[in-house]
């Protein structure tokens, strides 16, 4: 099949599994999406005999798509510039404190400790190496399925802040985390300085190219009176930052993020009615939205490559405990500290933890594992754990916050 027809028939199936989850199933669009996209493929995975043809164009059609290229050098880019970009700045500012705590020793805390109960649960099977590079894969809570279960999950403001702000800047950390893990079972062993070093650079360098890109790319607004030419500079900014960010060495995604909440807040300084606002974040949720409901459209499609085993579901049982155990740890010390220093915020643990979704990020991460250093089963686990995060947590959160709801406004 060529690129046409592949795009052709992923966006024909996501307007039509969009509209059964809408009109028949009463779902939210991404989460009945990527639940009939899963049952879709789960049985032309298993009509072979008796449909060979059909089974080997479903086949055919999952391994032309480069789930992984597509994500990480397609997709993320727009997303996480996208999310960054139409985030309520005054709100996340507010929440600095508890999304710093969750950013940065949230995630590396999540590492080590997903990895260290994946060894214990595992009966010491996979090796640590393996259980770690699982650990840095697992522990980013995706922005991509967090964001988009936050839109239709009427939470207060305060949780939205630390559940987006969290998710948007936990990714740099885990990326980190992951390739220096790679290294390290690869026999290339970095020091502690020369990790602390990469972390820097990665994350400095990313942060100085968002925020220098972005003052540019404002002040370029300023100067024209069209809504057209400020769309492409937006666009310039999110794809082009994204790149030049790969080709220096720091964290792209990173980059995305604060170049996206960096544009929001120096075109915000500006005089009102110089640039389009209203119109570049139509357009940027129109992006958003569409983007997403592909992507769910993928995730579910990418079961067709897991290969559900013994091994794989034990495994992926084993991640889903595990990764909840730890998140209700982190978010409960969070909670614990934010009290200590006199704020009243994260007053809802089980929100925060439950909410605190894994995507397409792991996935994309989970393939680009060497074969040699357990991609198998690292896979398997996170595939089966990213599922459960969006169609079990994100379903109920969804189902338990608008039965909340309306208690309070039948109170009221």
């Amino acid at each position: 099949m060529h690129t046409l027809e592949i795009a052709a028939v992923l966006v024909a199936t996501a307007a039509l599994f969009g509209l059964i989850s809408v009109r028949a199933l009463k779902l939210p669009i991404t989460i009945g999406t990527m639940l009939l996209t899963v049952a879709a493929s789960l049985i032309l995975a298993d009509v072979g005999r008796f449909a060979p043809s059909l089974h080997d164009w479903a086949v055919q059609l999952s391994s032309r798509i480069d789930f992984q290229g597509l994500i990480l050098r397609g997709m993320l880019p727009l997303l996480l510039f996208a999310a960054a970009f139409l985030l309520d700045l005054e709100q996340l500012a507010r929440e600095k404190l508890p999304v710093a705590l969750l950013s940065v020793p949230g995630t590396v805390i999540s590492f080590l400790a997903v990895g260290a109960l994946m060894k214990l649960l595992t009966a010491g099977h996979a090796p640590w190496t393996e259980c770690l590079i699982f650990g840095a894969v697992i522990s980013p809570t995706d922005p991509i399925a967090v964001l988009e279960m936050l839109r239709r999950v009427g939470i207060s403001k305060s949780i939205e802040s630390q559940l987006a702000g969290e998710s948007l800047f936990n990714d740099g950390i885990g990326a980190v985390l992951f390739l220096t893990m790679v290294e390290i079972a690869s026999g290339h062993a970095p020091t502690a300085g020369q990790v602390a070093g990469l972390l820097l650079l990665e994350a400095g360098g990313a942060v100085l190219l968002g925020i220098a890109g972005a003052w540019l790319i404002s002040q370029a607004m300023c100067r024209v009176d069209s809504y057209l030419i400020d769309i492409l500079l937006t666009l310039t900014l999110a794809l082009g930052g994204y790149v030049l960010a790969g080709l220096i060495d720091v964290s792209p995604p990173l980059e995305a993020v604060v170049a996206g909440f960096a544009l929001r807040y120096f075109n915000r300084r500006k005089p009102k009615g110089r640039i389009a606002d209203e119109r570049v974040d139509e357009f940027w949720t129109l992006i958003d939205e569409v983007q997403n409901s592909l992507l769910f459209l993928l995730l579910g499609l990418e079961v067709m490559a897991v290969t559900l085993n013994s091994a794989t579901v034990r495994a992926g049982a084993a991640s889903i405990l595990s990764v909840n155990i730890v998140r209700l740890a982190i978010i409960a010390a969070c909670a614990f500290i934010v009290r200590l220093v006199g704020r009243e915020r994260m007053r809802s643990i089980f929100t925060m933890t439950w909410g605190g979704l894994r995507g397409g990020l792991s996935i994309a991460l989970a393939l680009s594992v060497p074969a040699a250093l357990g991609r198998s089963w690292i896979f398997g686990a996170t595939y089966l754990t990213v599922a459960f995060s969006i169609l079990v947590q994100g379903g109920s959160l969804h189902l338990v916050m608008s039965r909340r709801n309306k208690r309070v406004e039948a109170a009221t």
